[in-house]
């Protein structure tokens, strides 16, 4: 699991999350969350999460809140 902070909540059932080793925000989707509820995530909380390719490159899945 990677470590990294929310970087963006958007209103819209996504966000970013920023983490070290990389100088590019990653994508993430609600649907991706486990255990936490996208209501309740707030810029700057801690999550582990694991790196998957996308259709439009690498993102976030199984995104938990620390």
């Amino acid at each position: 699991m990677q470590k990294g902070k929310i970087a963006r909540v958007m209103d819209k059932g996504f966000g970013f999350i920023t983490y070290e080793g990389s100088d590019k925000d990653l994508f993430f989707h609600m649907n991706e969350l486990v255990d936490t509820n996208f209501d309740d995530l707030r810029d700057g909380d801690e999550v582990e999460f694991e790196i998957a390719e996308g259709p439009k490159g690498p993102n976030a899945t199984q995104v938990k809140r620390v």
